[in-house]
């Protein structure tokens, strides 16, 4: 097989299909931002003032300020997964969307970008208000967090890339349920958000690294505090090429399934 044939075939086109995602979303963007930023708010609430009596600090944070970076990097995950699973399906499968699109000059290596491209914006667009609520709780104690929208930005690409090469596979509605309970669910236990993964056994440590969450976790907790290590540069790096391969692998499953 030839490189050519493996690497996506991009051009600028790619924004066309973005565009029209942003203005169909822009019909109903407020219960979106509101479904996407709810969920991690109530964990941010309930969690937050539940455990602060009964912690009283990790690694020289409160509980609430531990938690709030992860449930940031939280936010932007669920954004993008929710729109390149259930969202990419519906304009695959159900709506052949993409048919209609790639009868034009759009070829379908671009429309998957578009779509991992919109699915980036979703995840910023619900971070974004996430890192106004935890501004409101005083939550974000350092001028560089303005970096985080970059994280963010990172993560989407993981997160909507790898939604969409789950999704070149599904068949139904119900094989999202696989992807969600098997891999998604673990990541909130495996990614630093709740409390440190010092407290479990290295294995499980070692398992964590090789996780995207626990990266951008480690990210936005580093940058919301001001703490800038080398250490953020691999997480960074990680996230690229993971996120890259990812994509890659997107591009040619959907490119199999949709040109016979």
């Amino acid at each position: 097989m030839k490189i050519a044939q493996i690497l996506p075939n991009i051009t600028y086109r790619c924004r066309w299909v973005w565009y029209r995602n942003l203005i169909v979303w822009t019909k109903f963007y407020k219960s979106s931002i509101v479904a996407n930023v709810g969920e991690p708010l109530l964990y941010l609430i309930a969690l937050g003032y539940g455990f602060a009596p009964l912690i009283s600090d990790i690694n020289g944070m409160s509980y609430m300020q531990f938690i709030a970076p992860g449930l940031i990097a939280y936010t932007a995950m669920n954004a993008a997964t929710y729109e390149c699973t259930f969202g990419a399906y519906a304009r695959m499968s159900a709506q052949k969307t993409y048919d209609a699109i790639i009868s034009t000059p759009v070829n379908i290596d671009e429309v998957v970008a578009g779509e991992v491209l919109f699915g980036m914006t979703k995840s910023l667009f619900a971070s974004a208000a996430m890192m106004f609520v935890l501004a409101l709780f005083r939550l974000i104690p350092s001028p560089i967090a303005l970096l985080i929208p970059l994280v963010v930005l990172l993560t989407g690409f993981v997160f909507a890339s790898l939604a969409m090469l789950f999704t070149s596979f599904s068949q139904s509605w119900d094989f999202f349920s696989y992807y969600f309970t098997l891999f998604v669910a673990p990541l909130y236990f495996l990614s630093g958000i709740f409390f440190p993964l010092s407290t479990l056994p290295e294995w499980v440590r070692t398992v964590a690294w090789f996780t995207p969450l626990y990266h951008s976790v480690e990210l936005t907790r580093g940058l919301i505090m001001g703490n800038l290590t080398f250490e953020m540069v691999k997480n960074a790096v990680w996230l690229f090429v993971f996120g890259t391969l990812a994509f890659t692998l997107a591009v040619k499953r959907i490119r199999d399934r949709l040109i016979v």
